[in-house]
């Protein structure tokens, strides 16, 4: 259960929530020491300010002032006169008053150090940079001296130390609260990123166990939604081509028994005697035979279609040339069923590039089964039309139509839109399904449009020979 996708996704959402947090709380611990820092010295630097300019005032001049800058840096406090100490060692902090020791100098109007640490030594004339990068002591709106602050740390006093010992317990309270958040949240994602996963594993072991029609729910539109409705359609096309083939495993049993029968039947009679062998009967067992290999050839074409080992050589051909050859062929039949046979195409239209012998057969076919279904006093057209890169091929015929729930399946093998025509018709189911294989084999495609009452067209498309 460890290693499934549901625990990895929640550890890994732990996981990101504690580095971010711990990454925000280092983050915080560090800027927060510095800030604090940066607020202590500016404090200590306005309070310096005015000590300074309370100091100037009342002496006139910063001579003495290096004797107490010391003790001022222990703890801001106001030196009003020359050589005065701080009562009780007491300054505006109180005893817990912060150490500026090496924080903060001075400078005079001349820019020369007057009191300082080892950053500033006295009497060190300071270059224009420095001194602009300080902050200026003004006294009655004269400039009498700068006061510099270097990078010195400021040592923290106990409520210093306190305030940033609760900050660092307010992060590690966060981080913990962070990390319960992303507990949770994890289990919750994770669950629903793979609830629908499951749904499809569970989903495809029933295919693996022969249950080929799947249906999983589609819970979002995101990449597992899709996948969802990719499972869908693949199980229904899985489904449905495998009652194809039961269909056409029955169908080929049907259409093989039929004509096994008849043979058996005559050969048995002849053998006991009851009937004689007459070239009458002898005729019609070959004609069983003939169509017993006709359809053993069209599925051995089929199966090389699908295998890709049928063999093609395309030309170049105009489609009126291969009109009027296939109208020459059912001219006669086409007349005694009283049924005209007309062609539609420009002498000059554009060719297209196939097997001229195979899409022969194709119009064989196409032409056999409309004459099949146009009554008597009723048109064929064959058609040619350009569109684009691409040659449309129209067979059209005023017969009866199809129905349109059929439509879709009359390229399907051993389909009969008609289940009551057995093979004493002549027709075994393949012709539209062998007319489809040869038709996509050379690169066009085929479909069907019909109304029922008024007609079907079967179209064919080509592209353009280059």
């Amino acid at each position: 259960m460890r290693k499934s996708l549901y625990w990895k996704l929640t550890l890994a959402f732990i996981l990101v929530a504690a580095a971010t947090a711990g990454l925000v709380a280092v983050f915080i611990r560090i800027t927060t020491a510095d800030r604090l820092n940066q607020f202590i010295i500016d404090q200590g630097r306005s309070t310096m300010e005015q000590n300074l300019v309370d100091y100037y005032t009342t002496n006139g001049t910063w001579e003495g002032l290096a004797k107490s800058w010391d003790q001022l840096q222990m703890g801001p406090q106001s030196i009003i006169s020359q050589g005065q100490k701080p009562q009780g060692g007491r300054g505006p902090n109180g005893p817990n008053g912060r150490n500026f020791q090496g924080v903060f100098g001075l400078a005079n109007s001349q820019g020369v150090v007057v009191a300082s640490d080892s950053h500033f030594p006295a009497g060190t004339r300071l270059s224009t940079d420095i001194l602009q990068a300080g902050t200026p002591i003004t006294v009655n709106g004269a400039v009498v001296g700068t006061l510099l602050t270097t990078n010195q740390q400021v040592g923290l006093n106990p409520t210093d130390a306190l305030f940033l010992d609760r900050i660092n317990q307010a992060l590690v309270l966060a981080i913990l609260v962070a990390l319960l958040v992303a507990l949770v949240i994890g289990f919750l994602l994770a669950r629903t990123l793979t609830l629908p996963l499951r749904a499809l594993t569970q989903a495809t072991q029933r295919i693996a166990r022969g249950e080929l029609e799947q249906q999983v729910k589609v819970t979002s539109q995101d990449e597992i939604g899709t996948l969802a409705v990719a499972f869908n359609s693949m199980s229904q096309e899985v489904a449905r081509v495998n009652l194809l083939r039961k269909r056409m495993t029955a169908d080929i049993a049907h259409d093989l028994r039929t004509p096994l029968t008849v043979i058996g039947g005559y050969i048995e009679s002849m053998r006991d005697g009851v009937l004689q062998p007459t070239q009458e009967r002898l005729s019609l067992i070959y004609a069983e035979i003939e169509r017993l290999q006709d359809m053993v050839g069209d599925l051995r074409m089929l199966s090389q279609v699908d295998a890709g080992e049928l063999k093609f050589s395309p030309q170049r051909i105009t489609p009126r040339a291969l009109f009027e050859r296939a109208a020459a062929l059912f001219e006669h039949k086409a007349g005694q069923e009283g049924v005209t046979l007309r062609v539609e195409a420009a002498d000059d239209g554009p060719e297209i590039l196939v097997d001229e012998a195979r899409l022969q057969q194709v119009l064989d076919n196409l032409i056999s089964n409309a004459l099949r279904y146009t009554p008597e006093g009723g048109t064929i057209q064959l058609q040619a039309m350009p569109d684009k890169n691409k040659v449309v091929l129209s067979i059209k015929d005023n017969g009866a139509g199809i129905a349109p729930e059929e439509l879709p399946l009359i390229f399907d093998r051993f389909y009969r839109a008609d289940s009551s025509r057995h093979s004493e018709s002549g027709e075994s189911g393949l012709g539209l399904a062998i007319v489809k294989a040869l038709v996509e084999a050379q690169g066009g495609r085929v479909w069907a449009e019909s109304t029922v009452g008024e007609g079907t067209t079967i179209r064919l498309e080509f592209p353009i020979a280059p």
